[in-house]
C-alpha cells in the first residue's frame, strides 16, 4: 500500500502521466512501471516474493491495504484459488478491478474499512498486509480484524518500514501519510500483544551491489533518493534506480535494527 518517501516531485520518468489508470504518486503508495519509483517499488516486491513462496496451491489469500494490486496478480499468479483484495481508497479499487480482477479470475476486490473486513470468521488460509499497519490509527483493532478472518493455524504476514532506517534519531515519522513507525522489538511485541504467534522476524536489507553503490556514494541509497529531486539525479543515480530488481535486496533475520523493511511472519494461534 504504502509508499517510502514524502510526494516526490514531478520530474523525467516520474510525471503523474505515467501513473497507472490515473492514481498519481502523492508518497502515500507506490506503483509500477514508473521508472524513477522503480527502487520503491522493488522493496515492496520482495515482500509479495516472500508470500509467493509460501503458497503451494489452491489457498484462499487476503491482501489487506491491497493499493494498486500488482500483489493480488502475483499471489494469484502462483496458484491460489481465491485472492481477495481490500482497500478503502475507491478510486484504488476500481483501478484494481479493472487492472487485475478483469484479467484474473481468481481476484475480487473490494472497498472496505480494514477493521470492518468483508469476509466471514476463519475465511483465509494466508493474510498479508504490507507498508499498511504504519498508516493506521486503530493497529489493535486491525491486527484482531485479521486475526478474525485467517483461520487458526494460518499464516499472517506484515511487513512495514524500520523505524531505526526510515525515520533515524526521531520518534515522530518523516512520511506524513504514517501515523507510527517500528522497531523490529516493537513490531513482535504489538502482534504477541494481539495474539498472533511471531515465527519469523525478517530485515530487508541492501544486497551486495546496492550496498557497494552506497559505499562508494558515502551515503544510503534512500537518503540520495530523498535528497534530491528526480530531475536533478545524476546519471549513474537514475541507472541505478532503473536498474533494481527484488535480486537487489537480501531477507534475512540477522541485524534487524539495520534493515531497510521488517516482515513479520506469524500464526494464528489454535
Amino acid at each position: 500500500m504504502s509508499d517510502h518517501h514524502p510526494a516526490p516531485a514531478v520530474g523525467p520518468g516520474n510525471a503523474p502521466a505515467g501513473a497507472a489508470d490515473g492514481l498519481v504518486l502523492t508518497g502515500e503508495r507506490t506503483l509500477p512501471g514508473i521508472a524513477d519509483e522503480n527502487y520503491w517499488f522493488q522493496r515492496h516486491v520482495v515482500a509479495y516474493e516472500l508470500a509467493v513462496a509460501s503458497l503451494t496451491g489452491g489457498e484462499v489469500v487476503l491482501d489487506a491495504g491491497c493499493g494498486e494490486g500488482y500483489g493480488l496478480a502475483m499471489l494469484a499468479g502462483a496458484g491460489a484459488a481465491r485472492v481477495v483484495g481490500v482497500d478503502l481508497d475507491p478510486t484504488v479499487v476500481a483501478h484494481a478491478r479493472t487492472a487485475y480482477a478483469a484479467t484474473h479470475p481468481a481476484v475480487e476486490v473490494h472497498a472496505a474499512e480494514l477493521l470492518a473486513l468483508p469476509l466471514a470468521d476463519d475465511a483465509i488460509d494466508l493474510t498479508v498486509s504490507f507498508q499498511v499497519v504504519e498508516h493506521l490509527y486503530d493497529i489493535p483493532g486491525y491486527l484482531r480484524s485479521l486475526r478474525r478472518v485467517t483461520r487458526p493455524g494460518a499464516t499472517v504476514m506484515i511487513a512495514t518500514p524500520n523505524r531505526l532506517t526510515f525515520t533515524s534519531g526521531s520518534d515522530v515519522p518523516v512520511n506524513p501519510f504514517h501515523t507510527r513507525e517500528f522497531t523490529a522489538a516493537e513490531l513482535h511485541d504489538e502482534l504477541t500483544d494481539a495474539g498472533l504467534e511471531v515465527q519469523r522476524l525478517l530485515g530487508v536489507h541492501a544486497g551486495a551491489w546496492l550496498t557497494s553503490i552506497e559505499v562508494a556514494a558515502g551515503r544510503p541509497l534512500p537518503d540520495l533518493l530523498a535528497a534530491t529531486d528526480p530531475a536533478r539525479w545524476p546519471h549513474w543515480l537514475r541507472r541505478t534506480v532503473h536498474a533494481v530488481t527484488p535480486a537487489a535486496f537480501a531477507v534475512h533475520g540477522d541485524d534487524l535494527d539495520a534493515s531497510l523493511d521488517l516482515v513479520a511472519v506469524c500464526r494464528v494461534p489454535g
